[in-house]
Protein backbone atom coordinates (compact mmCIF):
# COMPACT_ATOMS: atom_id res chain seq x y z
CA UNK A 1 0.00 0.00 0.00
CA UNK A 2 1.20 3.50 -0.81
CA UNK A 3 -0.28 6.39 1.20
CA UNK A 4 0.03 10.02 0.11
CA UNK A 5 -0.37 12.36 3.08
CA UNK A 6 -0.11 15.44 0.88
CA UNK A 7 2.58 18.11 0.70
CA UNK A 8 3.04 21.41 2.44
CA UNK A 9 3.51 23.02 -0.94
CA UNK A 10 0.44 22.16 -2.96
CA UNK A 11 1.20 21.18 -6.57
CA UNK A 12 -1.19 22.83 -8.98
CA UNK A 13 -2.79 20.57 -11.56
CA UNK A 14 -2.93 21.68 -15.18
CA UNK A 15 -6.57 22.66 -15.69
CA UNK A 16 -7.50 23.56 -19.26
CA UNK A 17 -9.85 26.52 -19.38
CA UNK A 18 -9.38 27.90 -22.90
CA UNK A 19 -10.66 26.50 -26.17
CA UNK A 20 -11.06 27.24 -29.86
CA UNK A 21 -13.30 30.28 -30.07
CA UNK A 22 -16.20 30.79 -32.49
CA UNK A 23 -17.19 34.43 -32.76
CA UNK A 24 -20.90 35.30 -32.46
CA UNK A 25 -22.69 38.64 -32.02
CA UNK A 26 -23.16 39.66 -28.39
CA UNK A 27 -26.91 39.30 -27.87
CA UNK A 28 -27.65 37.81 -24.44
CA UNK A 29 -31.35 38.63 -24.55
CA UNK A 30 -33.20 40.71 -22.00
CA UNK A 31 -31.28 41.30 -18.78
CA UNK A 32 -32.65 42.72 -15.50
CA UNK A 33 -32.86 46.51 -15.74
CA UNK A 34 -32.27 47.01 -12.02
CA UNK A 35 -28.64 45.84 -12.24
CA UNK A 36 -26.65 48.76 -13.60
CA UNK A 37 -23.50 46.84 -14.61
CA UNK A 38 -24.60 43.24 -15.04
CA UNK A 39 -22.25 40.27 -15.18
CA UNK A 40 -22.66 36.97 -17.02
CA UNK A 41 -21.09 33.64 -16.11
CA UNK A 42 -20.53 30.24 -17.69
CA UNK A 43 -19.58 27.07 -15.81
CA UNK A 44 -18.19 23.77 -17.06
CA UNK A 45 -18.80 21.12 -14.40
CA UNK A 46 -16.41 18.36 -15.41
CA UNK A 47 -16.00 15.02 -13.67
CA UNK A 48 -12.45 15.98 -12.72
CA UNK A 49 -12.29 19.77 -12.89
CA UNK A 50 -14.71 22.70 -12.63
CA UNK A 51 -14.11 25.90 -14.60
CA UNK A 52 -16.05 29.18 -14.21
CA UNK A 53 -15.91 32.12 -16.62
CA UNK A 54 -17.04 35.65 -15.78
CA UNK A 55 -18.07 38.10 -18.52
CA UNK A 56 -19.17 41.70 -18.80
CA UNK A 57 -22.95 41.80 -19.27
CA UNK A 58 -22.84 44.83 -21.56
CA UNK A 59 -20.00 43.86 -23.92
CA UNK A 60 -19.50 40.11 -23.48
CA UNK A 61 -15.82 40.62 -22.66
CA UNK A 62 -14.28 37.86 -20.57
CA UNK A 63 -13.20 39.32 -17.23
CA UNK A 64 -11.99 36.34 -15.18
CA UNK A 65 -11.54 32.57 -15.22
CA UNK A 66 -11.44 30.42 -12.10
CA UNK A 67 -10.98 26.67 -11.80
CA UNK A 68 -10.48 23.91 -9.25
CA UNK A 69 -10.63 20.15 -8.93
CA UNK A 70 -14.12 18.68 -8.62
CA UNK A 71 -14.59 17.92 -4.88
CA UNK A 72 -16.80 14.94 -5.75
CA UNK A 73 -13.63 12.97 -6.60
CA UNK A 74 -13.41 11.88 -2.97
CA UNK A 75 -16.64 9.91 -3.49
CA UNK A 76 -15.56 8.16 -6.70
CA UNK A 77 -12.98 8.53 -9.48
CA UNK A 78 -15.58 8.29 -12.24
CA UNK A 79 -19.26 9.05 -12.79
CA UNK A 80 -20.37 5.42 -12.37
CA UNK A 81 -18.73 5.21 -8.93
CA UNK A 82 -20.31 8.52 -7.91
CA UNK A 83 -23.69 7.42 -9.20
CA UNK A 84 -23.39 4.19 -7.22
CA UNK A 85 -22.41 6.16 -4.12
CA UNK A 86 -25.48 8.35 -4.57
CA UNK A 87 -27.73 5.28 -4.80
CA UNK A 88 -26.23 3.60 -1.75
CA UNK A 89 -25.66 6.54 0.60
CA UNK A 90 -27.70 9.38 -0.83
CA UNK A 91 -26.82 12.16 -3.28
CA UNK A 92 -27.03 15.14 -0.91
CA UNK A 93 -23.32 15.24 -0.03
CA UNK A 94 -22.37 14.98 -3.73
CA UNK A 95 -24.83 17.72 -4.68
CA UNK A 96 -23.92 20.09 -1.88
CA UNK A 97 -20.16 19.89 -2.44
CA UNK A 98 -20.36 20.64 -6.18
CA UNK A 99 -22.83 23.48 -5.62
CA UNK A 100 -20.53 24.98 -3.00
CA UNK A 101 -17.56 24.66 -5.39
CA UNK A 102 -19.40 26.45 -8.22
CA UNK A 103 -20.69 29.13 -5.86
CA UNK A 104 -17.20 29.71 -4.51
CA UNK A 105 -15.70 29.99 -8.01
CA UNK A 106 -18.29 32.59 -9.08
CA UNK A 107 -17.63 34.60 -5.92
CA UNK A 108 -13.83 34.44 -6.42
CA UNK A 109 -14.12 35.43 -10.10
CA UNK A 110 -16.21 38.49 -9.23
CA UNK A 111 -13.87 39.52 -6.38
CA UNK A 112 -10.87 39.28 -8.73
CA UNK A 113 -12.52 42.01 -10.82
CA UNK A 114 -13.42 44.15 -7.84
CA UNK A 115 -17.08 43.26 -8.35
CA UNK A 116 -19.79 41.49 -6.39
CA UNK A 117 -21.19 38.11 -7.42
CA UNK A 118 -24.65 39.57 -6.77
CA UNK A 119 -24.18 41.48 -10.04
CA UNK A 120 -24.25 38.16 -11.95
CA UNK A 121 -27.62 38.03 -13.70
CA UNK A 122 -27.27 34.94 -15.91
CA UNK A 123 -25.23 31.72 -15.64
CA UNK A 124 -25.01 29.03 -18.32
CA UNK A 125 -23.91 25.56 -17.26
CA UNK A 126 -22.67 22.36 -18.91
CA UNK A 127 -21.63 18.94 -17.59
CA UNK A 128 -22.18 15.30 -18.43
CA UNK A 129 -25.52 13.71 -17.57
CA UNK A 130 -24.35 12.48 -14.16
CA UNK A 131 -22.81 15.84 -13.20
CA UNK A 132 -26.02 17.53 -14.38
CA UNK A 133 -28.24 15.27 -12.26
CA UNK A 134 -26.04 15.44 -9.16
CA UNK A 135 -25.80 19.23 -9.34
CA UNK A 136 -29.57 19.58 -9.70
CA UNK A 137 -30.33 16.80 -7.17
CA UNK A 138 -32.11 14.72 -9.78
CA UNK A 139 -32.06 10.95 -8.96
CA UNK A 140 -29.34 9.12 -10.91
CA UNK A 141 -30.81 5.61 -10.68
CA UNK A 142 -31.76 5.53 -14.39
CA UNK A 143 -28.15 6.41 -15.31
CA UNK A 144 -26.45 3.85 -13.07
CA UNK A 145 -28.71 0.90 -13.95
CA UNK A 146 -30.62 0.02 -17.13
CA UNK A 147 -31.85 1.81 -19.22
CA UNK A 148 -28.79 4.09 -18.56
CA UNK A 149 -30.73 7.17 -19.59
CA UNK A 150 -30.93 10.64 -18.02
CA UNK A 151 -34.20 11.47 -16.29
CA UNK A 152 -34.08 14.99 -17.79
CA UNK A 153 -32.85 15.74 -21.30
CA UNK A 154 -34.30 19.13 -22.16
CA UNK A 155 -32.58 22.45 -21.48
CA UNK A 156 -33.53 24.02 -18.16
CA UNK A 157 -34.09 27.58 -16.94
CA UNK A 158 -33.84 27.94 -13.17
CA UNK A 159 -32.99 30.54 -10.56
CA UNK A 160 -29.62 30.49 -8.84
CA UNK A 161 -31.29 30.17 -5.45
CA UNK A 162 -32.96 26.93 -6.62
CA UNK A 163 -29.46 25.65 -7.47
CA UNK A 164 -27.93 26.57 -4.14
CA UNK A 165 -25.86 29.46 -5.55
CA UNK A 166 -26.05 31.85 -2.62
CA UNK A 167 -23.53 34.35 -4.04
CA UNK A 168 -25.89 35.36 -6.89
CA UNK A 169 -29.35 34.16 -5.72
CA UNK A 170 -31.37 36.19 -8.26
CA UNK A 171 -29.43 35.12 -11.35
CA UNK A 172 -31.04 32.99 -14.05
CA UNK A 173 -29.34 29.60 -14.53
CA UNK A 174 -29.40 28.01 -17.99
CA UNK A 175 -28.46 24.33 -18.13
CA UNK A 176 -27.82 23.16 -21.69
CA UNK A 177 -29.66 20.03 -22.84
CA UNK A 178 -28.48 16.44 -22.39
CA UNK A 179 -28.36 14.14 -25.43
CA UNK A 180 -28.64 10.59 -24.06
CA UNK A 181 -26.92 8.14 -21.72
CA UNK A 182 -23.80 9.79 -20.33
CA UNK A 183 -23.62 12.11 -23.36
CA UNK A 184 -24.72 15.24 -21.60
CA UNK A 185 -24.81 19.02 -21.75
CA UNK A 186 -21.01 19.17 -21.99
CA UNK A 187 -21.15 17.37 -25.35
CA UNK A 188 -23.93 19.73 -26.44
CA UNK A 189 -21.56 22.59 -25.59
CA UNK A 190 -18.79 20.92 -27.61
CA UNK A 191 -21.09 20.53 -30.63
CA UNK A 192 -22.10 24.19 -30.37
CA UNK A 193 -18.52 25.47 -30.05
CA UNK A 194 -16.95 23.19 -32.67
CA UNK A 195 -19.40 23.99 -35.47
CA UNK A 196 -19.47 20.29 -36.44
CA UNK A 197 -23.15 20.57 -37.41
CA UNK A 198 -22.24 23.11 -40.10
CA UNK A 199 -19.34 21.12 -41.61
CA UNK A 200 -19.67 19.69 -45.09
CA UNK A 201 -17.08 16.93 -44.64
CA UNK A 202 -17.38 14.06 -42.17
CA UNK A 203 -15.95 15.14 -38.80
CA UNK A 204 -15.29 13.27 -35.56
CA UNK A 205 -15.50 15.15 -32.26
CA UNK A 206 -14.00 13.33 -29.27
CA UNK A 207 -13.93 14.43 -25.63
CA UNK A 208 -11.61 11.99 -23.86
CA UNK A 209 -11.93 11.77 -20.12
CA UNK A 210 -13.05 9.14 -17.65
CA UNK A 211 -16.01 8.79 -19.96
CA UNK A 212 -15.18 9.17 -23.66
CA UNK A 213 -17.94 11.04 -25.51
CA UNK A 214 -17.90 11.02 -29.31
CA UNK A 215 -19.90 12.74 -32.04
CA UNK A 216 -19.60 11.79 -35.71
CA UNK A 217 -21.24 13.65 -38.55
CA UNK A 218 -21.65 16.88 -40.45
CA UNK A 219 -24.51 19.13 -41.57
CA UNK A 220 -26.38 16.03 -42.79
CA UNK A 221 -26.75 14.71 -39.23
CA UNK A 222 -24.91 13.77 -36.05
CA UNK A 223 -24.43 10.48 -34.20
CA UNK A 224 -23.16 10.35 -30.61
CA UNK A 225 -22.08 7.73 -28.10
CA UNK A 226 -20.18 7.41 -24.86
CA UNK A 227 -17.72 4.71 -23.95
CA UNK A 228 -16.26 3.88 -20.56
CA UNK A 229 -12.63 4.75 -21.16
CA UNK A 230 -11.94 4.56 -17.43
CA UNK A 231 -9.71 6.91 -15.47
CA UNK A 232 -6.36 5.61 -16.84
CA UNK A 233 -5.94 8.68 -19.06
CA UNK A 234 -6.10 10.83 -15.93
CA UNK A 235 -3.49 8.77 -14.11
CA UNK A 236 -5.91 6.76 -11.96
CA UNK A 237 -5.48 2.98 -11.65
CA UNK A 238 -1.90 3.40 -12.91
CA UNK A 239 0.68 2.31 -10.30
CA UNK A 240 2.65 5.57 -10.47
CA UNK A 241 -0.14 7.52 -12.16
CA UNK A 242 -0.98 11.13 -11.36
CA UNK A 243 -2.72 14.08 -12.95
CA UNK A 244 -0.85 16.45 -15.22
CA UNK A 245 0.73 18.57 -12.49
CA UNK A 246 4.24 19.41 -11.30
CA UNK A 247 6.39 16.29 -11.15
CA UNK A 248 4.42 14.30 -13.75
CA UNK A 249 6.14 12.68 -16.74
CA UNK A 250 4.03 14.14 -19.55
CA UNK A 251 6.11 13.28 -22.64
CA UNK A 252 8.22 10.27 -23.58
CA UNK A 253 10.33 9.76 -26.70
CA UNK A 254 13.16 7.52 -27.92
CA UNK A 255 16.69 8.83 -27.53
CA UNK A 256 19.79 6.70 -28.23
CA UNK A 257 17.67 3.57 -28.31
CA UNK A 258 15.99 4.16 -24.93
CA UNK A 259 12.90 6.00 -23.67
CA UNK A 260 13.69 9.57 -22.59
CA UNK A 261 11.16 11.76 -20.82
CA UNK A 262 10.08 15.27 -19.81
CA UNK A 263 8.79 16.21 -16.36
CA UNK A 264 6.29 19.04 -15.80
CA UNK A 265 8.10 21.73 -13.82
CA UNK A 266 11.53 20.33 -14.72
CA UNK A 267 12.19 18.69 -11.35
CA UNK A 268 12.37 15.08 -10.25
CA UNK A 269 9.70 12.74 -11.59
CA UNK A 270 6.97 11.89 -9.07
CA UNK A 271 4.69 9.93 -11.39
CA UNK A 272 3.32 9.71 -14.91
CA UNK A 273 0.17 11.34 -16.34
CA UNK A 274 -2.06 10.26 -19.24
CA UNK A 275 -0.16 11.87 -22.10
CA UNK A 276 3.10 10.39 -20.79
CA UNK A 277 1.46 6.97 -20.52
CA UNK A 278 0.40 7.10 -24.19
CA UNK A 279 3.87 8.18 -25.33
CA UNK A 280 5.54 5.52 -23.18
CA UNK A 281 3.38 2.73 -24.64
CA UNK A 282 4.13 3.92 -28.19
CA UNK A 283 7.87 3.93 -27.45
CA UNK A 284 7.71 0.54 -25.70
CA UNK A 285 6.02 -0.95 -28.78
CA UNK A 286 8.64 0.47 -31.11
CA UNK A 287 11.51 -0.78 -28.91
CA UNK A 288 9.97 -4.20 -28.32
CA UNK A 289 9.58 -3.66 -24.55
CA UNK A 290 5.95 -4.73 -25.02
CA UNK A 291 4.56 -6.88 -27.82
CA UNK A 292 1.35 -6.49 -29.85
CA UNK A 293 -0.58 -8.31 -27.15
CA UNK A 294 0.66 -5.86 -24.52
CA UNK A 295 2.88 -8.39 -22.73
CA UNK A 296 5.99 -7.03 -21.03
CA UNK A 297 8.75 -9.14 -19.50
CA UNK A 298 9.50 -6.85 -16.55
CA UNK A 299 8.64 -3.47 -15.09
CA UNK A 300 10.11 -0.47 -16.87
CA UNK A 301 11.67 2.08 -14.50
CA UNK A 302 12.02 5.75 -15.46
CA UNK A 303 13.48 6.34 -11.98
CA UNK A 304 13.79 4.15 -8.91
CA UNK A 305 10.35 5.31 -7.78
CA UNK A 306 8.48 5.88 -11.07
CA UNK A 307 7.78 2.91 -13.32
CA UNK A 308 5.18 1.16 -15.48
CA UNK A 309 4.25 -2.48 -15.00
CA UNK A 310 2.14 -5.12 -16.74
CA UNK A 311 -1.05 -4.09 -14.95
CA UNK A 312 -0.60 -0.49 -16.12
CA UNK A 313 -0.32 -1.59 -19.75
CA UNK A 314 -3.49 -3.69 -19.36
CA UNK A 315 -5.36 -0.65 -17.96
CA UNK A 316 -4.23 1.38 -20.96
CA UNK A 317 -5.35 -1.36 -23.35
CA UNK A 318 -8.85 -1.35 -21.85
CA UNK A 319 -9.09 2.44 -22.15
CA UNK A 320 -7.75 2.76 -25.69
CA UNK A 321 -9.85 -0.19 -26.92
CA UNK A 322 -13.02 1.46 -25.61
CA UNK A 323 -12.27 4.66 -27.54
CA UNK A 324 -11.39 2.93 -30.82
CA UNK A 325 -14.35 0.54 -30.60
CA UNK A 326 -16.66 3.53 -30.18
CA UNK A 327 -15.20 5.22 -33.26
CA UNK A 328 -15.51 2.10 -35.40
CA UNK A 329 -19.10 1.43 -34.34
CA UNK A 330 -20.16 5.04 -34.96
CA UNK A 331 -18.63 4.76 -38.44
CA UNK A 332 -20.50 1.49 -39.04
CA UNK A 333 -23.77 3.12 -37.91
CA UNK A 334 -23.13 5.96 -40.34
CA UNK A 335 -22.25 3.56 -43.16
CA UNK A 336 -18.75 5.04 -43.43
CA UNK A 337 -15.16 3.91 -43.06
CA UNK A 338 -12.72 5.64 -40.65
CA UNK A 339 -10.68 6.73 -43.68
CA UNK A 340 -13.63 8.89 -44.78
CA UNK A 341 -13.34 11.07 -41.65
CA UNK A 342 -11.67 14.26 -42.85
CA UNK A 343 -10.87 15.74 -39.43
CA UNK A 344 -10.82 14.75 -35.78
CA UNK A 345 -11.43 17.45 -33.18
CA UNK A 346 -10.18 16.60 -29.68
CA UNK A 347 -11.94 18.41 -26.85
CA UNK A 348 -10.95 18.48 -23.21
CA UNK A 349 -7.72 18.66 -21.24
CA UNK A 350 -6.36 15.22 -22.09
CA UNK A 351 -7.01 15.78 -25.80
CA UNK A 352 -5.11 19.05 -25.57
CA UNK A 353 -1.93 17.47 -24.21
CA UNK A 354 -1.77 14.05 -25.88
CA UNK A 355 0.48 13.33 -28.87
CA UNK A 356 -1.80 12.27 -31.78
CA UNK A 357 1.00 10.15 -33.29
CA UNK A 358 1.28 8.15 -30.06
CA UNK A 359 -2.51 7.74 -29.90
CA UNK A 360 -2.54 6.29 -33.42
CA UNK A 361 0.57 4.16 -32.77
CA UNK A 362 -1.13 2.31 -29.90
CA UNK A 363 -4.45 1.99 -31.75
CA UNK A 364 -6.53 4.44 -29.75
CA UNK A 365 -7.44 6.04 -33.07
CA UNK A 366 -7.50 4.17 -36.39
CA UNK A 367 -4.18 4.62 -38.19
CA UNK A 368 -5.94 6.28 -41.13
CA UNK A 369 -6.71 9.31 -38.97
CA UNK A 370 -3.09 10.24 -38.27
CA UNK A 371 -2.41 13.75 -39.52
CA UNK A 372 -6.08 14.73 -39.26
CA UNK A 373 -6.26 15.16 -35.47
CA UNK A 374 -6.42 18.64 -33.91
CA UNK A 375 -7.11 19.85 -30.38
CA UNK A 376 -9.88 22.41 -29.81
CA UNK A 377 -9.31 22.82 -26.06
CA UNK A 378 -12.15 23.15 -23.57
CA UNK A 379 -14.95 23.16 -26.14
CA UNK A 380 -17.59 22.45 -23.49
CA UNK A 381 -16.67 25.66 -21.68
CA UNK A 382 -16.60 27.60 -24.94
CA UNK A 383 -20.07 26.29 -25.75
CA UNK A 384 -21.34 27.44 -22.36
CA UNK A 385 -19.92 30.91 -23.02
CA UNK A 386 -21.59 31.06 -26.44
CA UNK A 387 -24.93 30.13 -24.88
CA UNK A 388 -24.84 32.92 -22.29
CA UNK A 389 -23.49 35.55 -24.69
CA UNK A 390 -26.06 34.90 -27.40
CA UNK A 391 -29.68 33.92 -26.77
CA UNK A 392 -30.04 32.35 -30.24
CA UNK A 393 -27.00 30.13 -29.60
CA UNK A 394 -28.61 28.86 -26.39
CA UNK A 395 -31.81 28.02 -28.26
CA UNK A 396 -29.76 26.46 -31.07
CA UNK A 397 -27.99 24.21 -28.55
CA UNK A 398 -31.33 22.71 -27.56
CA UNK A 399 -32.17 21.92 -31.18
CA UNK A 400 -28.73 20.38 -31.77
CA UNK A 401 -29.10 18.13 -28.72
CA UNK A 402 -32.56 16.99 -29.81
CA UNK A 403 -31.41 16.28 -33.38
CA UNK A 404 -28.27 14.35 -32.39
CA UNK A 405 -28.93 10.60 -32.48
CA UNK A 406 -27.64 8.76 -29.43
CA UNK A 407 -26.18 5.28 -29.99
CA UNK A 408 -26.11 2.99 -26.94
CA UNK A 409 -23.01 0.88 -27.56
CA UNK A 410 -23.84 -1.58 -24.76
CA UNK A 411 -26.96 -2.63 -26.66
CA UNK A 412 -25.08 -3.36 -29.88
CA UNK A 413 -24.31 -7.10 -30.09
CA UNK A 414 -21.09 -6.45 -32.00
CA UNK A 415 -19.62 -4.09 -29.40
CA UNK A 416 -17.93 -6.78 -27.31
CA UNK A 417 -16.35 -8.36 -30.40
CA UNK A 418 -15.00 -5.03 -31.70
CA UNK A 419 -13.80 -4.05 -28.22
CA UNK A 420 -11.86 -7.32 -27.80
CA UNK A 421 -10.33 -6.92 -31.26
CA UNK A 422 -9.10 -3.45 -30.33
CA UNK A 423 -7.40 -4.58 -27.09
CA UNK A 424 -4.28 -5.60 -29.00
CA UNK A 425 -1.77 -3.01 -30.16
CA UNK A 426 -1.28 -2.51 -33.92
CA UNK A 427 1.38 -4.72 -35.49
Amino acid sequence: MRIDTGEKKKAEAQILASGKKREVPFAPGELPAEVENPLLAAVDVGSTTVVAYLMDGTTGEELAVKSRMNPQRQYGADVVMRGSYALEKGASVLSSCIREAVDSLLKEAAEDCGRSAREIVKVSMVGNSCMHHLFLEIPVDSLVVAPYEPKVREALRLTASECGLASCPHAEVLWLANIGGFVGADTTGCILASGIAEQESLTLLVDIGTNGEMVLGNREGLLSCSTAAGPAFEGAKITCGMRGSEGAIDRVWIEKGRPAYHVIGGGEAKGICGSGLLDAAACFLKLGIIDEGGRMEEDWHFTDEVYLNQRDIRELQLAKAAICAGIRLLCAQRGAEPAQISRVQLAGAFGNYLNPSSACAIGMFPKELEGRIRSIGNAAGEGAKLAVRNQEEYEKSGRLAAETEFVELALKPEFQEVFVDELAFPE
